[in-house]
C-alpha cells in the first residue's frame, strides 16, 4: 500500500475523531455516556440534551464536515485550472456576490422580501439572496468565460466583479441602521451551525453530489497539471473542462455560503496541507485527500468555536485565519 493510500486512511480516522469529538463537547456540558445514549436512539435523562446532540451538535458537525470538503475542492480546482497556487473560492467574486445578496436583504428590504402575496423572512431570506447572488456572480463568470480565452484574464474578471460586490455592500452598509449592520456583521463571521436538522438532508444531497462530479474530473485536471497544450494534445477540450470546473466550485460556493456564510481560508490553505501531506499532484490520490483534510480542518475549527464553553462561542472566522495563514505564508516563502 502507498504513501497515498496510508495517508487517506489516517485522514478518515482524524476526520472520524474529530466527527466525534464535535458531538461531545459544546457551549452546555452533557456527560459522553449521555451523549451516546442518545446518538444511538435512547432516551436522555433531560430532554433539553437530546435536543441539544440531536437538533444542534450533529447537524453543525456534518456541516463542517461537507463545508471543509466542499470549500477545500473548490480551492484545489481552482489552484490547478488557473496554475496560481493563491487561488480559492472567493477569488470570482462568489463570496462577494453571496454577501451582496445578503446585505441587500438585511440592509435594504430590512430582512425580508416580498413579491405580491408572497413574503420571505428571517433565516430563509438570507438565505436564498446568498444563494442568488452566488450564482447571479457565477451567470457572469460563465458569461465572460465564453468571451475571454485566457485564464489570467478570467481570473481578473472575477477579481474585478468582486470589487465591485465588496463597493456595493460597503455603500449599503453606510446608509443602513446600526441594527441592520450588526445583523451582516454576524452573518460575516460565519457559522456552521446555520443548517437545521431539517435543512441537512436538501444541503448533504446538494454538496455530495456536486463531490462526486468533482472525483469526475480527476483526469482532466492531472491533464492540466502538465500545461493547456499538453491537455489539448490528449484530447481534452480546455474551454468545456474549464465551464465544468466553474459551475462545480460555483455551485458549492454558492451553497456553502448561503447555508454558513463566507468561511475564509478554509479553500486557499488546505490544499496546499494535503499537497504538503501527500508529496504529489496527481489528483487521483490528491483530490480525495483534501476532501479529507478539509473536513478534518473544518472540524477543528468547529471544536476550537466552542471550547470557552458556557462562556460564549467564538466566532467561526476568528479561528480559521489562525489555522489557514500560516500555510499561506509557509506556501509564498517556499516558493519566493
Amino acid at each position: 500500500m502507498n504513501k497515498g493510500y496510508i495517508s487517506c486512511i489516517m485522514l478518515g480516522i482524524m476526520v472520524l475523531l474529530f466527527f466525534v469529538v464535535s458531538l461531545l463537547i459544546g457551549s452546555v456540558s452533557i456527560p459522553v455516556s449521555e451523549t451516546f445514549r442518545i446518538l444511538i436512539g435512547e432516551e436522555s435523562v433531560k430532554p433539553s440534551w437530546q435536543y441539544i446532540v440531536i437538533e444542534s451538535r450533529l447537524p453543525q458537525a456534518v456541516t463542517a464536515m461537507l463545508c471543509g470538503a466542499s470549500l477545500a475542492v473548490c480551492g484545489l480546482i481552482l489552484q490547478t485550472a488557473f496554475r496560481n497556487p493563491l487561488a480559492g473560492p472567493s477569488i470570482f467574486g462568489v463570496n462577494s456576490g453571496a454577501g451582496l445578496g445578503v446585505a441587500l436583504v438585511m440592509l435594504f428590504f430590512g430582512g425580508s422580501v416580498s413579491a405580491g402575496t408572497v413574503s420571505i423572512g428571517g433565516f430563509m431570506a438570507v438565505l436564498l439572496a446568498a444563494f442568488a447572488g452566488a450564482m447571479g456572480v457565477m451567470a457572469l463568470i460563465f458569461f465572460f468565460s465564453t468571451l475571454v480565452r485566457s485564464h489570467v484574464m478570467l481570473l481578473i474578471v472575477g477579481i474585478m466583479i468582486g470589487y465591485m460586490a465588496g463597493s456595493a455592500i460597503s455603500l449599503l452598509n453606510f446608509f443602513a441602521t446600526d441594527e441592520g449592520v450588526k445583523s451582516y456583521m454576524v452573518w460575516g463571521m460565519g457559522s456552521f451551525g446555520g443548517v437545521s436538522l431539517k435543512m441537512l438532508p436538501t444541503f448533504s444531497v446538494i454538496t455530495l453530489i456536486t463531490l462526486a462530479v468533482s472525483l469526475a474530473l480527476v483526469k482532466p485536471l492531472n491533464a492540466l497539471v502538465l500545461g493547456d497544450r499538453y491537455a489539448e494534445n490528449l484530447g481534452v477540450n480546455i474551454i468545456r473542462v474549464r465551464n465544468w470546473l466553474l459551475m462545480v466550485t460555483g455551485v458549492l460556493t454558492a451553497v456553502i455560503t448561503a447555508f454558513c456564510g463566507p468561511v475564509a481560508f478554509i479553500g486557499l490553505a488546505v490544499p496546499h496541507i494535503a499537497r504538503l501531506v501527500l508529496g504529489t499532484d496527481n489528483h487521483r490520490v490528491l483530490l480525495p485527500a483534501t476532501i479529507l483534510t478539509g473536513s478534518a480542518v473544518a472540524l477543528l475549527c468547529n471544536i476550537l468555536t466552542v471550547l470557552p464553553g458556557e462562556g460564549g462561542i467564538i466566532p467561526l472566522n476568528a479561528i480559521t485565519p489562525l489555522i489557514g495563514a500560516p500555510v499561506v505564508i509557509y506556501v509564498i516563502l517556499s516558493r519566493r
